[in-house]
């Protein structure tokens, strides 16, 4: 589960090159956290990418 339920942001793929040019597959995941946040007026336990988190896009349930 490395995706933001906010923003849709996923995992990305691409090529690891190692020192004798050799290339393999790999994959960036972002920072998701498991957050309790308001959503549709009810507190929610959702995936959220921390660059939702910090700019203020969901509102946090306590």
């Amino acid at each position: 589960m490395a995706k933001c339920d906010i923003c849709g942001k996923g995992i990305s793929f691409g090529k690891k090159y190692s020192h004798s040019h050799i290339r393999t597959n790999r994959q960036w995941k972002p920072n998701v956290q498991r957050v309790k946040a308001i959503v549709d007026g009810t507190p929610k336990r959702i995936y959220v990418c921390t660059r939702c988190l910090r700019s203020g896009k969901i509102q946090r349930a306590i």
